[in-house]
């Protein structure tokens, strides 16, 4: 029996994408009410070799969801303001993603490091990576709560609810209806908020390791905080990774706490409209997986 594919995506502008075996599949509600269906066919390098490859898959993974998230932004950006008659360019987009960049860089790798520091601890101690880790989980902590308060956010959560939803149900075998869907949980072990409460965990331990290597010099240590995330983006999906296909373990089930409880942040229950979208997106994503066999043409009888 062939291997069900995970499916996942994110929520975007008034819509949801899903990542498909072979499509990236956007919904949108567009400002008349209808529903926008984008379907892109997904670029080989997202399921070559390095895509299925221990380490390298996680780097991968990382590129193709800041890759395919700008676009999917920009087409529900523009879809959205659609009624504007206003357009976003793909050269805002890509430098909004390098000011976040810079901003998630800044906020939660290098200023943990510099506060720990003036906290005068010891660098050599154990407690330095620890109080580290703990400020760098704080502040990421604090920042869901503050974006969460801005209703467009709000909105965005509520379609990754819908998301998480329509995913849940698909690998359930409910069936992709908005009423059936309701009472499926709106939290999923591999949503992207629970890969970066494992990222902040895993990088207290690799930098208390690092810390160790370069004997605790300030300008090798803010080095490491930069050249080391897609190391630690690596391991964090490999954790994901086992834990998905082994989430009925006790255990595991533990591990992966911290990261369901961050999703009660990053989503909310959401209305029949936005589980409308989500499904319209998972159903074309697993239709285009799927496409029905083709009919064979009629045979063609032969006149002698």
């Amino acid at each position: 029996m062939a291997k069900q594919f995970n499916y996942g995506g994110q929520a975007v502008l008034e819509g949801v994408m899903i990542r498909g075996k072979k499509f990236i599949v956007t919904a949108i509600r567009k400002p008349n009410q209808e529903i926008a269906i984008d379907k892109r066919p997904l670029p080989s390098v997202y399921n070559g070799w390095m895509r299925s490859t221990p380490l390298l898959r996680g780097i991968i993974v990382l590129i193709e969801s800041m890759v395919i998230g700008i676009q999917t932004l920009m087409y529900s950006g523009n879809v959205a303001l659609e009624e504007e008659k206003e357009k976003i360019s793909g050269g805002w987009i890509w430098l909004l993603m390098l000011v976040s960049l810079a901003f998630v860089v800044v906020i939660f790798f290098l200023a943990p490091l510099f506060l720990t520091t003036l906290l005068k601890i010891d660098k050599s101690s154990g407690w330095f990576p620890l109080v580290e880790g703990l400020i760098r989980i704080a502040f990421f902590v604090i920042y869901l709560r503050l974006v969460s308060l801005m209703p467009d956010i709000k909105r965005v959560f509520a379609y990754h609810g819908a998301e998480h939803k329509a995913v849940n149900a698909y690998e359930q075998g409910i069936p992709l209806e908005v009423e059936a869907i309701k009472k499926s949980s709106k939290a999923h072990v591999r949503c992207g908020g629970s890969f970066l409460v494992v990222v902040l965990i895993i990088a207290v331990i690799i930098f208390a390791l690092i810390g160790k290597l370069v004997n605790q010099n300030i300008w090798l240590l803010v080095l490491s905080r930069i050249v080391l995330i897609p190391v630690i983006a690596a391991l964090g999906y490999e954790f994901i990774y086992f834990a998905a296909r082994h989430a009925h373990n006790v255990i595991v089930r533990i591990l992966l706490t911290p990261g369901l409880w961050i999703q009660g942040f990053t989503t909310r229950e959401p209305d029949d409209s936005q589980l409308e979208i989500a499904i319209a997106a998972l159903k074309t994503a697993v239709e285009a997986d799927n496409p029905p066999p083709e009919t064979p043409a009629a045979a063609i009888p032969v006149v002698s």
